[in-house]
């Protein structure tokens, strides 16, 4: 079996803290979904779907695997109950956080941000799904008042990595001031009718207080680079790549 690619990231300072983005090349899923599809839920083969995941925990060595129903909304799970890679998860919601160690949080997305966050002593990690609608409920914000509410920590002390996604230029949205509550106009571009949603979760979690130093970005568009990642917006009926964060 040809693994799945992935882009490595590592937050500096962090040593015991690994990152992954996967892309589509490799494993072993057919068209439309070639090759590296993780996801469950967008019609693909279950059985290439189940490879690739088992194949991709193996290679990352993560024992244990976290994963949600995706919902565009601002659920956050804290200390979920892990499941099997091989699994279809039935936890919904759009984030959770772990302190223990191996467990690989999976976020899916085929235009939307990963964003995986770690505390900087090491000790705990937290994944968001945020797309456009999550951007326009603050849920990166939200996220991190919750998190350094639960875990007792100052929002200083966490870092933060949004991996590939639909990049500003390509982020049109034709319905702007229905899609977004007021407050959003300066990421919009009236002419070209699309919206920084880089900038604005960069801006929304240096809001909560991350420092703005301690948040990074793989500026990679997903709709750009279709020979390296899934795109919903480009392909419609679309794989997934995911993003996985885990505690070594």
């Amino acid at each position: 079996m040809s693994k799945i690619e992935y882009i490595p990231f590592a937050f500096p300072g962090i040593e015991n803290i690994s990152c992954a983005f996967t892309t589509r090349v490799g494993g072993v899923c057919k068209p439309p979904f070639d090759r590296g599809n993780i996801s469950f839920d967008v019609g693909d083969d279950p059985f290439t779907v189940r490879a690739n995941r088992t194949a991709l925990a193996t290679s990352l060595e993560v024992t244990h695997w976290h994963e949600c129903m995706q919902v565009h909304g601002d659920i956050l799970h804290f200390e979920p109950q892990p499941q099997l890679a091989e699994e279809v998860s039935e936890l919904e919601g759009d984030g959770f956080t772990t302190a223990l160690r191996g467990h690989g949080l999976v976020i899916k997305t085929a235009d939307c941000q990963p964003i995986l966050i770690a505390h900087k002593s090491g000790d705990f990690i937290a994944a968001l799904h945020n797309g456009w609608r999550g951007n326009s409920l603050n849920y990166p914000g939200k996220s991190v008042a919750r998190i350094c509410t639960y875990y007792r920590c100052s929002p200083e002390d966490l870092l933060a990595v949004r991996g590939p996604s639909l990049s500003p230029a390509l982020s049109e949205f034709v319905n702007f001031s229905s899609d977004f509550e007021p407050g959003y106009e300066s990421y919009f571009d009236d002419e070209t009718k699309t919206v920084d949603l880089w900038t604005l979760t960069h801006d929304q979690l240096a809001g909560a207080g991350l420092k703005s130093r301690n948040i990074f970005g793989i500026d990679m568009c997903t709709y750009c680079m279709n020979d390296t990642f899934f795109s919903y917006r480009r392909e419609r009926k679309s794989g997934r790549q995911v993003s996985v964060i885990w505690i070594k």
